[in-house]
């Protein structure tokens, strides 16, 4: 692939120690993961100050934060101050999901100020153009999308999630199906509803080879779009899901045989004994090309807790070949989150990815694991905080002890203490 694609090709020459350092991996095993497409690079040359980022196993499981206005709630400000905090909190990259106000301003305001790998849904903004004047989103001209597309690529934006794999014959298997929630991706479902009332193919798979050199030319990594993922458990690996994962791998081999690399998006909410046989089959049928997930959400009744829902299908996810979790908020499914729900998403797909990295004996992940371990063990407090996910948190939660030797839960009767015969 590194040869196709010449930018893609660049930017790895110039990153390649600080990438192979960072991710504590042999460079030209990188090089090798990239040339496949088992890994991928994030940076478009247009993001000012982007961080060259690596998605794919073995490089470190890698986080994902969505913000982004809504008609409901539209405060570009505070959205800004949330992908502040997910970059703070440890976030890897972004998403902008906004709907709402001035999609090309908070965009381009966000790949200003943000030097994380930023992502967007470019059919958002197309069809907010058409609701906005009280028209169908079924009546979106399909060349606006294009030139919606080549507008996001040059302003910098570095992946994109296009949901090519909707197409009459996925959109149909869903239509006929018993399922309990039908098509909850926001762009899967405007794409049936186009489809639908022109009696057409999706434009981003009649003319995929477009989107593919626009791509090219800014190193824009695709991120094909699950728009048939299951929004309910009882729904999760039914013929539609299938069949769009058929489509996806197909399109991910053309894209990487043009230099163009790509992402696949995995599902949504997946019983828990399901999730490994997905994670696998979605990868094994996609050649191993990057998989990015939502989660997966293991149950449907944790409205308020979902970080938590998706932080155990992440884990269990991450073990069996995801590379990129998206994280969840506990707003999920019940409004917009604010910034502390933001700190509170990214932090539990952190711990997720890393209990993973943990499972498979990832080298920083243990390292790291066991450093922790050793500094309870001396029950130093300060290389505690530094090795925490969220130092933060624990210096809040010991303010009112930070004289102690203990933690105030055991206090004299510390076990650590009792047997080593520390009682200073």
């Amino acid at each position: 692939m590194l040869t196709e694609n010449k930018l893609l090709t660049d930017i790895w020459r110039e990153n390649r120690d600080h990438l192979a350092e960072k991710e504590d991996l042999d460079a030209g095993e990188i090089e090798k993961g990239l040339e496949q497409g088992s890994i991928v690079l994030l940076a478009n040359p247009a993001h000012p100050s982007v961080l060259p980022t690596l998605i794919g196993q073995p490089s470190r499981i890698k986080v994902n934060a969505n913000i982004g206005t809504s008609p409901f709630i539209n405060d570009p400000d505070l959205e800004i101050k949330k992908a502040h905090a997910a970059a703070e909190a440890g976030g890897h990259t972004i998403m902008d999901l906004s709907t709402a106000g001035d999609l090309d301003g908070i965009r381009r305001r966000m790949l200003r100020e943000i030097n994380l790998p930023l992502g967007t849904v470019p059919i958002y903004a197309t069809a907010q153009e058409y609701i906005r004047r009280g028209e169908g989103p079924g009546r979106m001209d399909p060349e606006e999308l294009w030139a919606e597309i080549e507008k996001q690529a040059e302003q910098g934006v570095d992946f994109m999630t296009v949901h090519c794999g909707v197409t009459r014959r996925s959109a149909e298997l869903a239509g006929k199906s018993d399922r309990v929630m039908g098509v909850v991706s926001r762009g899967g479902s405007l794409l049936v509803r186009w489809m639908e009332e022109n009696g057409k193919e999706n434009p981003l798979y009649s003319d995929f080879d477009r989107l593919v050199k626009i791509a090219l030319r800014h190193n824009v990594t695709l991120s094909l779009g699950d728009g048939m993922r299951p929004g309910a458990t009882a729904d999760a690996g039914d013929r539609a899901q299938w069949e769009e994962v058929v489509i996806l791998a197909d399109l991910a081999e053309y894209s990487r045989s043009r230099g163009v690399q790509v992402m696949i998006e995995g599902p949504g909410h997946v019983p828990l004994d399901q999730v490994p046989a997905q994670i696998e089959g979605i990868k094994r049928l996609c050649s191993n090309a990057p998989l990015y997930v939502l989660g997966p959400l293991t149950t449907d009744i944790a409205p308020g807790y979902d970080h938590i829902a998706g932080a155990v299908g992440g884990a269990v996810a991450g073990m069996h070949g995801a590379d990129f979790l998206c994280y969840l908020t506990p707003a999920e499914h019940l409004t917009l989150p604010d910034l502390n729900d933001v700190r509170e998403g990214v932090v539990a797909s952190l711990t997720a990815a890393h209990s993973a990295e943990l499972a498979l004996g990832r080298t920083p992940a243990v390292r790291r694991n066991t450093a922790m371990s050793k500094a309870r063990r001396d029950l130093d407090w300060e290389k505690m905080a530094a090795l925490a996910l969220d130092p933060v948190r624990v210096a809040k939660r010991r303010k009112d002890f930070v004289g102690k030797k203990e933690c105030a839960m055991c206090g004299e009767f510390c076990a650590v203490k009792l047997l080593t015969g520390d009682s200073g």
